[in-house]
């Protein structure tokens, strides 16, 4: 039995940055074109207009897949309604049938039952991420499984033989994840694992004998553990020297092997599996870049693995029993992502996406071509006006490489120098990655070049590199940050004098230290629910991150041994340097990083007479998911851009008599 219950990336900006993965393939360019001769082809100008706030987000999000027991049928989450959620449709297509119809807050699809219509979904309240788990049957009435307060669930599969799921909950000790089964008619449920060593809940045997647990030992190290749960054997799987990452991924379908992916031998996570009875172990895969996740189907037929390449995913599909690679469809543009298997493995849903492609949902028969469901991008939006993401890479100050994703606006030319952003991903360990962003593109087509940085200390590009900025926060990773713009002021098509910086969650604590300890360095910054503080971020850290608050301390400082150290990294306690403009945007109900942090800042630099903006959505934690607040946040962040760091041009010099 597979599942993905994981710890929350711990300052990982969310759906206000939406971000995705794409793939280096062929794309779109615009209207196909006429038999007639190449001179009679007149391409407009791209782009061919500048499109609104409005329009952008009119594109609709959706996410995820799960197959109804009959697979007539994929119940998925989208933003369609304004927020979040639970549709299902026919795997031929039609319309959508509405299964929550929530106002307020958002509802994601979870899982559907094997063996009859019933439907899981979770959802929290205005984003605080205390989400409880709810069935809902055809007659449209809700069951909350976790009723309680303070409470975060989540489903974690079903057994082998459908008698009985799986869910972690905090509801008994607020710090760590307990493991309860469902009986799946009634939903009693019993206490399986009481987990008062604060593991993290990995995939469960479909004996329901063996559970996979991790242990965070630092954002660096972790150790993987194979569990018991009926005679209460606790074997460390992760023998290791010096510091590695182990991550539990699926067990076999004979529950004769766990399959987990480690960084020990190299730079990069590859795949092995380990004996449950001898504890041998056995290399499965290896790439020359990280392999993120491997799971099998229900009976084993087939594997799938998703390799981060680049700052892409690419997905593959393996025969479960030969090993051998399983072609998966030349699509158009884009990447396939998000690939799940239907329980009679003779059949499978994905997601294409790409830069100018939103998530789009497909149905794939074995035997036959994939099926589009949905149209995700705006009909109004012509995808030619958009642009495609490139990989770049620049040396920094000490001659790190620093890998980098680039949008180039159409209307940028060394003609028409336009205005850049550096943006800053959240972390400190994520990734900007390629795929489509409704924000950046509209920031694109709008003529600002956006750079998105993978300072040092980024995930995908080997354990050294994410491991450099490990206790150097607010110095080398900001320092590499500078030299992304002086790289962006070597390109011909950039304004020198016109280039901001921009993040969310990490990436907004990276927007104040870069104007608090590089005040001269940027035009302009806007920081998205970024730290200011670090002493009251590491001491307010939600209580179910208990688990990894040590190694929370050991990469950003710990706040009774190095206090002076975070006073010193913490832009607020130096916001009297600040003398560019800023604008801050935040969610009230933020968990990780909370209202007091921007509360704080802005009333420090607004004492100084610094222009700040403060935008502020009540009913958003971290990240901002509802359309409403997208295009309020999204629309506020251009006329700032415009007003303080777009330079009007230059009026035309009269033409001599």
């Amino acid at each position: 039995m597979r599942h993905t219950y994981k710890a929350l990336a711990w300052l990982a900006a969310a759906s206000f940055i939406g971000l995705g993965l794409t793939a280096c393939g062929d794309r779109d360019n615009g209207p196909a074109t006429t038999t007639a001769p190449a001179a009679a082809i007149t391409e407009p100008a791209r782009p061919s207009r500048q499109y609104s706030i409005e329009e952008f987000i009119e594109s609709t999000s959706i996410g995820g897949a799960h197959f109804s027991s009959d697979e007539t049928r994929i119940l998925f989450s989208s933003n369609k309604s304004g927020v979040w959620n639970v549709y299902s449709m026919p795997i031929s297509g039609g319309e959508w049938t509405p299964v929550t119809k929530s106002e307020t807050d958002n509802a994601y699809a979870a899982g559907t039952f094997p063996e009859d219509d019933r439907v899981f979904f979770t959802r929290d309240q205005g984003g605080n991420e205390l989400s409880h788990l709810y069935v809902i049957g055809a007659d449209g009435v809700e069951k909350d499984l976790t009723p309680g307060e303070n409470l975060r669930a989540e489903l974690l599969g079903f057994s082998h033989d459908y008698k009985h799921f799986y869910v972690g909950s905090n509801e008994r000790d607020p710090r760590f994840f307990d493991l309860y089964r469902y009986d799946s008619k009634d939903y009693t449920r019993e206490l399986v694992l009481k987990n008062d060593e604060g593991h993290e809940l990995g995939p469960i045997s479909n004996d329901g004998a063996w559970i996979a647990l991790g242990k965070t030992n630092t954002t660096n190290d972790s150790d993987l553990y194979a569990h018991n749960l009926k005679d209460g054997q606790h074997v460390l799987v992760s023998k290791h020297e010096g510091a590695a990452n182990f991550t539990g991924q699926d067990f076999s379908t004979d529950s004769k092997w766990l399959y987990y992916t480690a960084n020990d031998a190299g730079e990069f996570a590859e795949l092995r599996r380990v004996s449950l009875t001898d504890w041998s172990h056995e290399s499965v895969q290896k790439a020359d870049w990280d392999i993120q996740y491997s799971y099998f189907s229900r009976n084993g037929k087939y594997r799938v693995a998703a390799i981060n390449y680049d700052g892409s995913t690419q997905v593959f599909l393996y025969d479960g029993a030969t090993g051998a690679e399983i072609p998966l469809p030349e699509m158009p543009t884009g990447e396939i992502r998000g690939l799940v298997i239907a329980r009679s493995e003779q059949r499978i849903a994905f997601y294409l996406n790409g830069d100018r492609q939103p998530n789009d949902l497909y149905v794939l028969d074995f035997d036959s071509a994939p099926k589009q469901l949905t149209r995700s991008l705006n009909p109004a939006i012509d995808p030619a006006d958009l642009v495609d993401s490139t990989v770049v890479r620049f040396e920094s100050f000490d001659k790190m490489v620093i890998p980098n994703i680039l949008w180039k606006p159409h209307q940028a030319t060394a003609a028409n120098p336009a205005p850049a952003l550096v943006w800053v991903h959240g972390g400190p360990g994520g990734q900007t990655t390629r795929g489509h962003s409704a924000f950046i593109q509209y920031l694109a087509n709008h003529g600002y070049v956006v750079l998105g940085i993978n300072n040092r200390g980024s995930s995908g590009y080997g354990k050294t590199f994410f491991a450099a900025d490990d206790g150097k926060h607010g110095r080398e990773p900001l320092w590499d940050t500078i030299a992304a713009k002086k790289y962006l002021q070597s390109l011909d098509y950039v304004a020198d004098d016109q280039i901001g910086i921009i993040g969310g969650s990490y990436g907004g604590y990276m927007t104040l230290a870069a104007l608090a300890f590089q005040p001269e360095e940027f035009a302009v910054g806007v920081d998205i629910f970024g730290v200011s503080n670090w002493l009251r971020t590491l001491e307010s850290i939600p209580p179910y991150w208990e688990s990894f608050r040590e190694a929370l301390y050991q990469e950003v400082g710990n706040p009774t041994t190095q206090r002076d150290f975070l006073i010193e990294t913490s832009p607020v306690f130096h916001a009297d340097k600040i003398t560019k403009p800023l604008m801050v945007l935040q969610g009230a109900n933020d968990p990780r990083v909370i209202k007091a942090e921007s509360d704080d800042i802005v009333a420090a630099v607004q004492k100084s007479g610094v222009p700040v903006e403060y935008v502020v959505f009540e009913d958003e934690g971290h990240g901002f998911s509802k359309k409403p607040n997208q295009i309020e946040g999204y629309g506020k962040v251009l006329a700032f851009l415009d007003k303080y760091l777009r330079k009007p041009s230059a009026p035309a010099t009269p033409a001599t008599p």
